[in-house]
């Protein structure tokens, strides 16, 4: 008898305890040719001959040789069990299990606070506060008296112990561990099972399983489903603070995203004292919903009302400056929109935009002198977005017109209007999303929406300001 037929007549007599696996395994690798081929072990990518540099991530040294299996068959006389299935409408459905953060703008992030058992990927670019917002979390739920662990790769006990004091945040009832290895942090939370962990960062943790340096995708990515596993066992939410990479994606493009429950963006220029807090998925809420913070010496301070921190206390009007209400997800604010026209000295005009897409500003010149008759062609133009803030939405379309060309006829906007729509290359002005909410938010401020009615076009609009 062969070593095939062996296997299968164990198969046969053995069925339900899974020896089938083996069968399969065997019969698909006897036909198998092995054949080597070199993979990077920072990103995963695979070439058939070995290079020094990765072409994939740029790393050099990091191919290694490995043999692959190639040209299997099919084992014809194993049969795969079916999946089972069930109806929808026999599954009885149950609330999640949530807890606050004790900070409302993450809790209207997370669909209303951390859900038991699941796992968040909270990134952002170095310095942006993203310690800051766990480490003020931690503190928030370890005072209700629910258990907290805090893991730090990266600081030491008395750093984050400084941290912590200086911000005025209490510490007490947080576990710190500095242990970098996943399986004994996974024994830690199974003995405890506390509420919540936090893992800073998921780039410094490695698995004994892997061997590959921290940091590196395979490694990210199998410490990431083990504490997924943990987390689903213990009922421990788990964040994972990720470093943000030159693309702007978490430890690689798209390498955690699909693994994670949630995963949360902390967005803001180091320059400006605000932040952004992005949910980009949500499998237990909407993503539609964003978090604004303040930076302060206290550390996040919420931001109830977004539209203070973009106007002055005191406005005046002033040529160039034109109000407009952008929505964040669902929350509106109000932004003011600066632009400056000045003759050109060289042959060719300088466009200046900060907080803005260039192109998008560009076209818009290319209207305001091709449909409504403004000379922009021979001056300099600079258009900024007050406080730092990244408009993204074409809603803000004639706001930026209305700056242009009051700063060009040096003829200032009412202080108290505010305007929205989106122009087209013909010089019609289009509706936007949800004016209404955009509307209500103007009013509570105690502006006054500029109406545009409908088929009226950019020169007729403007015309009507000043």
């Amino acid at each position: 008898m062969t070593i095939a037929a062996f296997f299968y007549c164990v198969y046969v007599s053995k069925r339900s305890g899974g020896f089938y696996l083996e069968v399969i395994l065997y019969s698909a690798m006897s036909n198998a040719k092995p054949k080597v081929i070199y993979h990077c072990v920072n990103c995963d990518a695979q070439f058939p001959k070995w290079l020094g540099q990765c072409s994939s991530c740029g790393k050099w040294g990091t191919l290694e040789e490995e043999v692959a299996m190639v040209g299997a068959t099919n084992a014809k006389a194993v049969a795969i069990p079916s999946a089972k299935t069930l109806q929808l409408a026999d599954i009885v459905a149950q609330a999640e299990d949530r807890f606050s953060s004790g900070i409302s703008e993450m809790d209207r992030v997370l669909g209303g606070g951390f859900v038991a058992g699941s796992l968040v990927l909270l990134g952002g670019d170095p310095g942006v506060g993203k310690s800051t917002l766990t480490g003020q979390v931690c503190a928030g739920i370890a005072a209700r008296g629910a258990g907290v662990v805090y893991v730090s790769g990266e600081e030491s006990a008395r750093q984050v112990k400084m941290r912590f004091d200086r911000l005025g945040m209490h510490s007490d009832a947080v576990a710190f561990s500095s242990e970098t290895t996943v399986e004994a942090i996974i024994s830690a939370l199974k003995a405890t099972s506390p509420a919540l962990a936090v893992i800073d960062s998921i780039q410094t943790i490695a698995s004994l399983d892997v061997q590959q340096e921290p940091g590196s995708i395979t490694q990210v990515r199998a410490c990431t489903v083990k504490l997924l596993q943990a987390a689903k066992e213990t009922g421990t939410a788990v964040i994972l603070i990720g470093h943000v990479t030159k693309d702007g994606a978490v430890a690689g493009p798209r390498t955690l995203e699909h693994l994670v429950d949630v995963v949360l963006y902390l967005e803001g220029d180091q320059s400006s004292g605000y932040r952004l807090l992005r949910g980009v998925k949500n499998r237990f809420g909407s993503t539609s919903e964003v978090g604004v913070f303040a930076m302060n010496e206290k550390g996040l301070s919420e931001v109830s009302n977004p539209s203070r921190i973009f106007l002055p206390t005191e406005r005046h009007s002033s040529p160039g400056s034109a109000l407009t209400v952008v929505l964040e997800g669902v929350r509106p604010f109000i932004v003011e929109i600066q632009a400056l026209v000045s003759r050109t000295q060289f042959g060719y005009p300088k466009r200046t935009v900060s907080g803005m897409d260039l192109n998008r500003v560009q076209l818009l010149l290319a209207v305001l002198e091709r449909r409504a008759g403004i000379a922009i062609s021979a001056y300099d133009v600079f258009v900024n977005v007050v406080g730092g803030y990244k408009i993204k939405e074409p809603a803000a379309d004639m706001a930026v017109a209305a700056a242009i060309a009051s700063a060009y006829k040096n003829s200032a906007i009412r202080n108290d209007a505010v305007v929205w729509g989106e122009v087209g290359l013909a010089g019609e002005i289009r509706r936007v999303p949800h004016e209404d909410r955009r509307k209500k938010e103007a009013e509570q401020l105690g502006f006054q929406v500029l109406e545009i009615e409908q088929g009226k076009s950019l020169t007729e609009v403007l015309g009507g300001m000043f």
